[in-house]
């Protein structure tokens, strides 16, 4: 447990590192002043200035006492008199060119993104799970192909029965009999040469389903492979586990044809590109589909995870290795950067609202009221933490 807290801190820290560093950046890159570079909220625990001035002086770096953020405070982003009209209000943001502003908002975004497609690159060159069918052009780079399990349903069979995510699955036999995958004989075009079982059968996920669904109840063994070890588990198929079928036997776990892909470093960073855009698109579209099913009642606002489900992730994750823990922590840097663009109060995103509304109008907002909603907005943020952190300890107790 210490160690899964140790890495999600890390893991947590690096991720608002390079977002602020991305804000940081691009508002010295144009001269706006920025007075505070910090990680963590609450009680400072110490801070620190560089000597001279230039890029990085003036600026007071610090750790706070609550690692769950960050900021960079930069001069008249919530504006007041003397960013307004004081004496260096020309190194404000508040009078920044809009164009600026804008990409002084925006550089914590990237920031994430070209974070997580490094870390995607680092993964890539060291080995990192893949499905082959979708990696098909590099099939002469594929290593140790295997089943894997990547979810288990809470409170199922397979739960109970301590089956986790990342085990794979090496055979499987009910009691009755030691087949191994050959009780149905039209299974046996299917089975080919694999790891846990003979010279002659092989594991595939079909294979595995139809066994699952033929048990009928009955006690079965799933042998799967963990930390380097064999392990056998014994899980009973129930009925009502999968939605849709209610009379289908099963024990709550899904399952991916994996393999160790690992690429030159010329070929990950194309892969890793290409990787990263695709992760974008589909984090958007996951995020279009929460937000139209809260409208439409399919989805709550309990179905989110906070930071402490997200730490369990984590511990997942570097549990089962470290291209694992990068991929991982790639995946929430594009979270990260994708809900910082909703146009939402206090969000980067709502920042960028107002500039434009601001751009369009050639009004600037009072600074009144744009400080006002800003901070309506981060408190509700914050309610919203405390109240999906407080689902996800709730769910560790259940």
């Amino acid at each position: 447990m210490l160690e899964t807290i140790i890495i999600f801190i890390i893991v947590l820290a690096a991720l608002i590192f390079v977002h602020e560093l991305g804000h940081f950046i691009a508002a010295r890159s144009f001269g706006v002043r920025v007075d505070e570079f910090a990680l963590g909220f609450g009680p400072r625990l110490f801070s620190w200035r560089l000597k001279g001035g230039g890029f990085w002086g003036e600026t007071a770096y610090a750790i706070n006492a609550i690692p769950f953020g960050g900021f960079v405070k930069i001069f008249g982003e919530n504006p007041d008199e003397e960013s307004v009209k004081g004496a260096d209000s020309g190194r404000s943001f508040v009078n920044a060119k809009r164009w600026k502003q804008a990409i002084i908002l925006v550089a914590g975004v990237l920031g994430n993104f070209v974070f997580a497609w490094l870390l995607i690159v680092i993964a890539m060159s060291i080995g990192t799970a893949a499905s082959p069918s979708d990696y098909p052009q590099y099939a002469n780079r594929m290593t140790n192909e295997r089943i894997m399990i990547d979810a288990v349903s809470p409170g199922s069979p397979a739960d109970r029965s301590g089956i986790k995510e990342g085990d794979v699955i090496t055979g499987i036999s009910l009691p009755s009999s030691a087949c191994n995958f050959n009780c149905n004989s039209n299974l046996r075009s299917s089975i080919k040469t694999g790891q846990g079982i003979n010279a002659e059968q092989a594991i595939t996920i079909d294979a595995i389903q139809s066994e699952i669904a033929s048990s009928t109840g009955a006690s079965m063994t799933i042998s799967i492979l963990r930390d380097g070890k064999q392990m056998p588990i014994s899980v009973v198929a129930q009925k009502n586990i999968i939605q849709g079928e209610p009379n289908q036997y099963a024990i709550g776990i899904s399952m991916e044809d994996t393999a160790t892909l690992r690429l030159p470093i010329y070929l990950a960073v194309y892969e890793g590109a290409r990787f990263t855009w695709s992760l974008m698109q589909e984090i958007v579209v996951g995020f279009g589909t929460l937000v139209a099913g809260l409208f439409q009642g399919s989805a709550s606002v309990s179905d989110l995870t906070g930071p402490v489900g997200i730490a369990g992730m984590v511990g997942t994750a570097a549990r089962l290795g470290l291209s694992y823990l990068l991929m991982f922590t790639a995946f929430i840097s594009v979270n990260l950067g994708i809900v910082n663009l909703i146009p939402f109060p206090a969000l980067d995103g709502g920042r960028l609202l107002f500039v434009a509304v601001e751009a369009a109008t050639r009004r600037q907002i009072k600074a009144g009221f744009a400080n006002a909603v800003n901070l309506v907005g981060f408190v509700l943020l914050m309610l919203l933490m405390v109240f999906v952190t407080y689902r996800d300890i709730l769910r560790l107790f259940r």
